[in-house]
């Protein structure tokens, strides 16, 4: 490069980078788009996540049965509670095996079988524990795993006030 070309192009003004008339338009059509989009999407993302930021109340109990009926041997009690999914509000039956220990102290055990999820029954085969007719499966008065299943049955929250048995959330068995 000679002296006169170095002089030229050290003179010569700064030139901008301007935007080409394609680059505003993909500019511009790209963020209308993720405005449009954004405006479609944040309503279903709202619809999905509201449940889960709403505050849970506690465990609420439910009236079953009166205390007095209640013997060490199991009995089967059906009972109702309200439930929300969601948006979806219903009220499905559920099922609680309810009996006193050697101590008196009364448990509701699920009927739940542990093994695949069949629904257990006391006493079907004349021993004293609770058969599943799926895959027999048993466990005795307690909730305790003896065959097949892995899991002993899990217990409900169990208040007893005025006469009268309330049940609350399931949780793991803790009497075996």
């Amino acid at each position: 490069m000679s002296n006169h070309e170095q002089h030229e192009t050290a003179h010569r003004p700064v030139q901008r980078k301007e935007m080409s008339r394609r680059q505003f338009l993909s500019y511009t059509l790209g963020g209308t788009t993720a405005f449009m989009m954004g405006g479609a999407v944040l309503p279903m993302v709202r619809f999905a996540v509201d449940p889960l930021l709403k505050k849970k109340t506690g465990s609420d109990y439910v009236k079953v049965v009166e205390e007095s009926k209640i013997t060490t041997e199991p009995l089967e009690v059906k009972f109702k509670i309200h439930q929300i999914d969601g948006w979806y509000e219903s009220d499905p039956e559920l099922v609680a095996w309810i009996s006193k220990d050697d101590n008196g102290e009364i448990f509701a055990l699920s009927p739940v079988c542990k093994h695949l999820g069949c629904t257990i029954f006391w006493n079907k085969k004349g021993q004293n524990e609770y058969d599943c007719p799926c895959h027999d499966a048993r466990y005795s008065k307690d909730g305790k795993n003896l065959a097949i299943a892995r899991l002993p049955l899990d217990e409900y929250d169990v208040q007893v006030e005025g006469g009268w048995v309330y049940l609350g959330s399931l949780k793991a068995n803790t009497r075996v």
